[in-house]
């Protein structure tokens, strides 16, 4: 129960996170140049790297598909992939309510050379890459204990008496 908890709060502080942010920017129309990044509100009706744009309502579906497809496999996530998970899917549903009550995503960390994101893209995209390492990890750990097994089968140690 501890560890629901834990999760369900790390889950509702991210999005609220996210949506205070996006709060502030979009009310506050405020432009800060901090030299290599600027801060400042813009809309996307797309996805990443503005692609799709105008396909908001496609890009909703998807979240919602996704986030079904996260929850239809919820018994499968491994411990170590909670929280990876987690992270993913407060990205997916700060992204979903923007679309749902606003009819676009609140974009707002400008790197000037990268396109514009938000912090639920952060939060997407470095809970998917822990969560790839984490597999690979996981399968290149399973490939050494499946060639140690071999090994062992077609090498047998001599038994001394």
């Amino acid at each position: 129960m501890k560890v629901f908890i834990r999760n369900t709060v790390i889950l509702i502080v991210l999005i609220s996170l996210d949506q205070l942010l996006k709060f502030w920017f979009e009310s506050k129309k405020i432009f800060v140049d901090l030299g290599v990044v600027s801060l400042h509100f813009i809309t996307n009706t797309g996805a990443s790297f503005g692609m799709l744009q105008g396909n908001n309502a496609l890009l909703a579906w998807v979240s919602v598909i996704v986030l079904g497809i996260i929850m239809m496999n919820a018994d499968k996530i491994r411990k170590e992939q909670v929280l990876p998970v987690i992270i993913i899917v407060a990205g997916l549903l700060g992204n979903l309510i923007d679309r749902i009550t606003h009819g676009f995503v609140v974009d707002f960390i400008d790197f000037k050379f990268w396109p514009v994101f938000n912090l639920a893209d952060s939060l997407i995209v470095i809970g998917a890459i822990w969560l790839i390492i984490l597999i690979l990890k996981r399968d290149i750990k399973v490939k050494k204990e499946i060639k140690s097994s071999k090994d062992k089968i077609s090498h047998p140690q001599k038994k001394s008496i």
